[in-house]
This record gives C-alpha cells, sequence and structure tokens, in this order.
C-alpha cells in the first residue's frame, strides 16, 4: 500500500460517524446494510451519509453491491487488512514474536 492511500484511509477513519460506520460494517460481515439501514441505525441524515460512504469507499475501506434500487455496502477487508499491514510493514524491528499478540487481536475466524 502506498502512503498516500493509507493517508486516505486513515484520515476516513478519523472522523467519528465515519469510525461508527466503519465499526458497524464490520459487524455485519458478508451480509452488508443497506444505506438507508445504516443511516437509521446511526441516526444520521440521508445526504450527510450518502457523503461519509462514499469518502470510505474513496478510502478503500468499503464497497457497495447495488441490489435493484438498493445500495447495500460491506467492509472492504481487503482494503482494511492492507491498510494494518502497511501501519504494521516494520513491525518489532525483526523481532516479530514481539508482534503476535497485535496479530492475534486482529484476527478473526470470518
Amino acid at each position: 500500500m502506498e502512503k498516500r492511500f493509507a493517508l486516505a484511509a486513515l484520515s476516513a477513519l478519523g472522523q467519528e460517524t465515519r469510525l461508527e460506520i466503519f465499526r458497524l460494517l464490520v459487524r455485519t460481515g458478508t451480509e452488508g446494510i443497506p444505506a438507508g439501514e445504516i443511516a437509521a441505525r446511526l441516526d444520521v441524515v440521508q445526504n450527510t451519509m450518502s457523503t461519509h460512504l462514499k469518502i470510505l469507499t474513496h478510502a478503500g475501506l468499503v464497497r457497495a453491491e447495488r441490489e435493484g434500487r438498493v445500495i447495500r455496502y460491506f467492509a472492504d477487508m481487503t482494503g482494511f487488512r492492507d491498510l494494518l499491514a502497511y501501519l504494521m510493514e516494520d513491525c518489532c524491528n525483526g523481532a516479530p514474536e514481539l508482534c503476535r499478540p497485535a496479530i492475534e487481536a486482529v484476527t478473526c475466524e470470518c
């Protein structure tokens, strides 16, 4: 991952509502959530939600799939994994056992 993409992702997550959106999408996993439902769950106006989702999508953290008239959003786990890999690229200066707790904390069985 290039630094500019990492900065875009971190900037996107650095805003409270977008962080909540991303965490909600991570919790829903492969089911995803329609944009309107995300807005309702987080009590955010739909046009504001659209802006937040666009920023997260451009940052590579969210992806969308159209289902007829509905757009369903998902956490882009590949983009998130790439961000984590970038952040941990030089982990522990050659002592990977020091990074193991961090890696285990973000590893899931999904």
